[in-house]
């Protein structure tokens, strides 16, 4: 399938790791530009210097503080400033639940969620539709969870920011879509990386098996394949979806 994507530019927030990497190094592969944003200035670093060396690609590091809205407008006015324009955003960047339970969550974790999960996704929104409106054209795709679709006991807090997340992305698909933007979500099941590895250790396989009916945990990849397409041409009349990437899990 040709996604048409050559020649334009994303940001992928939380790109140094996990999801986000994978994004971007997808991104990447289609002939985007990307703009890799993230807390962690190595990690990031690294990832710019993957793409240019695995795919022959133009990307750049920015660090960014998505919980903080004068950061993210930095963000995205450098990511104009270094690429000239800005047509895709995957606002992927978060943090775990550090409670298993409502009961034990604190204040500080509260706080702490939804600083970055759920208002971070909104300073986010809001810069880079600031300068998609003036183009009159673009995409985002919000990351939220398979926490976002169901009532997971141990992501209460990270649920709740998750559904929030959806809830913004859908009146954002109907109040943009006229302007030329489209706006979905995706929601992933158990994915491999380094947050649930650390999370779950030797429990993340036998937590897979039960999480859905594929019986396995997700690769990173698989999720950004949905990312760069729903980004793309090829889902030019999906508008305000979120989409379950999750192995079946809420098909149950």
């Amino acid at each position: 399938m040709n996604l048409r994507l050559s020649s334009k530019v994303a940001l992928v927030t939380g790109g140094a790791s996990g999801i986000g990497r994978a994004a971007a190094i997808a991104f990447a592969r289609n002939g985007v530009a990307v703009a890799i944003a993230d807390a962690d200035v190595a990690g990031g670093e690294q990832v710019v210097k993957d793409i240019e060396s695995q795919c022959d690609g133009k990307a750049v590091f920015i660090r960014v503080n998505v919980a903080d809205a004068a950061s993210v407008r930095a963000m995205v006015q450098s990511t104009v400033e270094h690429f000239g324009a800005l047509d895709m955003a995957f606002n992927n960047a978060g943090v775990p639940d550090r409670a298993a339970s409502l009961r034990t969550s604190t204040q500080e974790n509260w706080d702490r969620v939804m600083s970055v999960n759920l208002e971070g996704v909104w300073h986010c929104m809001k810069a880079e539709l600031d300068h998609m409106l003036t183009e009159g054209k673009g995409s985002i795709v919000n990351n939220a969870s398979r926490s976002a679709l169901v009532g997971v006991p141990s992501d209460g807090v990270y649920g709740a920011a998750k559904h929030g997340v959806v809830g913004l992305t859908k009146a954002a698909a109907i109040e943009f879509a006229s302007k030329g933007i489209r706006v979905n979500a995706v929601c992933p099941g158990l994915v491999e990386t380094a947050l649930t590895r650390t999370r779950f250790g030797d429990e993340l396989a036998t937590r897979a098996k039960l999480a859905n009916p594929l019986g396995r945990v997700a690769q990173p990849e698989e999720i950004a394949e949905a990312v760069v397409w729903l980004c793309s041409d090829a889902a030019s009349f999906v508008v305000g979806v979120a989409l379950p990437v999750d192995g079946g899990a809420t098909a149950r």
